[in-house]
């Protein structure tokens, strides 16, 4: 079980001024812990103690960075059972993929660590004129300085770790919001942060009001905001000033089934479901729109159908259990509303659809008009649209047609094909024989148009969040 209450972290050290904040197990309703809830008077207290941690942790050398986040792969691997059960009580993550997203937390923090010490310059040759003979050019990166972090609920470990863990390589403070809805585990991430020997105020964990959360995203004293969430990112951009913005917003991504694929439709269709609906759905990568060419359209949707009706729902606990709540009543409301706007706009609901608080059936979806909520906007639930194409390229024009551009998956046999998707699918990225929800922590991550702004995966945040300094040196 979760610990009666958890304070936050502000400036290196736990705070308890109140346990304001409920957070309840998502599949009961019930209370489930109480967590401290910072003020405004904390966020400026903790703001201000990250910047003022600039200069030490600019000088924290990266042995020692390295040495930090070594530390937490250790203590995350001790505490591995204790985090996957918050996890799964927290955010209702059945208790196998809450497992999961502890191994990727893991992960993270090793493969920052061994960036921590790779972090190079690079020896330019300026002497390409007479002009700048004798001359030559370095460049090192140094740390951008205090950042803010703002996560979401869907991966409250992983999340987290994706900014957290680059910015200790890079000798960043930062402070941190998570979720409201899921604070539990970046506060168990902050308590092992506490045992190392990080400078005084490199970070604070402070989880607030929406209200009171306008300075992590205004104040000219952090020099880098990295948000994960919904289109509100956008808005946060737009208010953010002079510093350096990442944004990762999600999607409606769309996976392509190639005509060849008839002999290992079983693999084909096993892949999709989990990419329709592991954790509920609730990915910014799940598969959304499935786009399967005509001559092997009926027999996947057969067996995707069947596929999808025999999942297991039920409480996350439970090692049986696939399917699991969605975060709150009111996400399986707006997709019900979505699902039955489409039905009476013409598609046909082929299984699922039935609600129970925020517990939604996995549902499939056919002859959904193109311009229906459910296939324009990102879902983040357990539905799924199918759809027949007859030619490859326009199966590509289907996915580009889309507000979105995170990742997209393509299942073929052709070299010719995939090199196409590759090259002119509008995505962050292109997933070859897999769903477009495959994620390694340490290759680029982010997307395209309306779905976000920069790169994540851990070599990629560090580049963000350092700045090339150069020196000339005349000989």
């Amino acid at each position: 079980m979760l610990e009666r209450h958890y304070p936050c972290y502000l400036a290196s050290e736990a705070a308890q001024p109140n346990e304001a904040l409920e957070v309840r197990d998502k599949y009961s309703g019930e209370i489930a812990t109480r967590v401290a809830l910072a003020d405004a008077a904390m966020i400026e207290r903790a703001i201000a103690a990250a910047a003022a941690a600039e200069p030490a942790m600019r000088a924290f050398p990266p042995h020692a960075r390295q040495a930090v986040l070594e530390h937490c792969v250790a203590r995350f691997r001790e505490r591995r059972d204790e985090l996957a059960l918050a996890l799964c009580i927290e955010a209702g993550k059945p208790i196998r993929d809450s497992e999961g997203e502890v191994t990727r937390l893991i992960d993270t923090f090793r493969v920052a660590a061994e960036e921590a010490v790779r972090i190079d310059g690079e020896v330019l040759n300026l002497e390409i004129s007479e002009r700048a003979k004798g001359y030559r050019g370095f460049v090192q990166r140094v740390p951008i300085g205090a950042c803010s972090f703002i996560t979401p609920f869907n991966f409250p470990l992983n999340l987290v770790a994706h900014k957290v863990a680059p910015a200790i390589a890079a000798g960043c403070p930062f402070v941190l919001k998570p979720s409201e809805k899921t604070p539990v585990g970046a506060l168990i991430i902050g308590e092992v942060l506490a045992t190392t020997d990080l400078p005084k105020g490199a970070f604070s964990v402070l989880p607030c009001r929406i209200d009171d959360a306008d300075p992590f995203v205004t104040d000219d004293r952090l020099k880098l905001l990295s948000f994960t969430g919904g289109q509100v990112g956008w808005e946060l951009k737009a208010k953010a000033g002079r510093k350096k913005v990442v944004l990762e917003l999600g999607g409606n991504a769309a996976c392509i089934v190639d005509g060849d694929q008839l002999d290992r439709l079983d693999h084909v269709v096993e892949r999709l479901v989990f990419g329709s609906y592991y954790q509920s759905g609730q990915s910014c990568i799940k598969v959304q729109r499935i786009y399967a060419h005509r001559s092997i359209y009926a027999e996947l949707r057969s067996r995707f159908v069947a596929a999808t009706r025999a999942l297991t729902a039920g409480d996350p606990r439970d090692r049986d259990t696939f399917l699991g709540p969605l975060i709150d009543d009111a996400s399986a409301e707006r997709l019900a509303t979505w699902i039955a706007e489409a039905e009476r706009a013409g598609a046909t609901r082929l299984c699922g659809g039935a609600r129970e608080r925020n517990r939604l059936e996995a549902t499939v979806l056919e002859d959904v008009p193109r311009d229906a909520r459910i296939n324009r906007l990102e879902a983040f639930g357990p539905v799924t649209l199918l759809e027949p194409f007859d030619d490859f390229d326009d199966a590509l024009a289907r996915v580009n047609d889309s507000d979105y551009g995170l990742q997209a998956g393509v299942f073929t046999d052709s070299l010719a094909h995939a090199t196409r998707a590759w090259d002119r699918l509008e995505v962050g990225g292109v997933v070859i024989n897999d769903v477009p929800s495959f994620r390694v922590d340490n290759m680029p991550y982010g997307g395209v148009k309306r779905s976000g702004l920069g790169r994540e995966g851990i070599r990629y945040a560090i580049e963000d969040m350092t700045e090339r300094r150069l020196m000339v040196l005349r000989g």
